[in-house]
């Protein structure tokens, strides 16, 4: 089997190595079917996409609607990288699915309207399929409405023509969507449990996403509610992909 390739971009080793061993464990893939380069560390290799089953993307640290001025030349470099892969991608409609930062990458790509509109707080949300979602070959297994985690600063107030939305919730219209048949992004985070989202609210404390006296209320957040569905998402991508 050709291996898929998981593009990260944590710049902390724990939750960016949990967050590999989460993806591992929710493909059913091993560390020789699921390649990694983080991107915060290294630029992007050369890809080959006949070589690859398959390309997901981690989430991150970084905002696509953030100001340029206030981009660090990392970020610039990964956003870069990133658009020149999409070019490919997309045009070839070859088998993607970025994780949170898929909004940011295939989002801005395809030029939907990214901004600060629809933040949410570290949390867990109840999703709902749209009539494509459940028509979706990933999402044919999940409820019509499931729940997930979601803590992110952007999200996508306008989709493109060229995108077909999957997945929508009331506090963000736009939590996954698809692009062609192969290529998609979430809003949430299919590859996390309650163990690595508390990692990362203790990796990520003060980094904006709620404030030093929230800490505790964002732990007890996480565990409002059980989540249940979302790696099967994962799973479904790594089987109808792998070849």
């Amino acid at each position: 089997m050709k291996p898929f390739l998981l593009l990260a971009t944590r710049a902390e080793d724990l939750p960016a190595d949990e967050e590999y061993a989460l993806f591992l464990r929710y493909t059913g893939l091993d560390e020789r079917h699921l390649l990694r380069v983080r991107l915060e560390a290294e630029p992007m290799p050369p890809i080959d996409l006949d070589g690859l089953s398959g390309i997901l993307v981690g989430g991150g640290p970084f905002n696509a609607s953030d100001p340029p001025a206030q981009k660090s030349p990392v970020q610039h470099r990964v956003e870069a990288e990133f658009a020149a892969l999409l070019d490919d991608v997309v045009a070839r409609d070859f088998p993607f699915l970025g994780a949170c930062y898929g909004v940011g990458t295939l989002g801005a790509h395809q030029g939907a309207v990214i901004d600060r509109t629809y933040r949410e707080p570290i949390g867990v949300i109840e999703v709902t399929r749209t009539d494509a979602g459940a028509g979706d070959p990933l999402l044919t297994d999940m409820p019509d409405t499931f729940t997930a985690f979601v803590g992110h600063k952007e999200a996508v107030t306008t989709l493109p023509a060229s995108a077909t939305l999957l997945a929508t919730s009331p506090g963000c219209p736009v939590q996954m969507f698809r692009v062609g048949r192969n290529v998609y992004a979430t809003q949430f985070h299919p590859e996390l449990d309650v163990d690595g989202i508390t990692t990362r609210i203790h990796a990520y404390s003060g980094y904006g996403y709620f404030a030093a006296e929230e800490k505790d209320l964002t732990l007890a957040a996480v565990r409002r509610l059980p989540v249940t569905h979302t790696g099967s998402i994962l799973r479904r991508f790594a089987e109808r992909y792998a070849r």
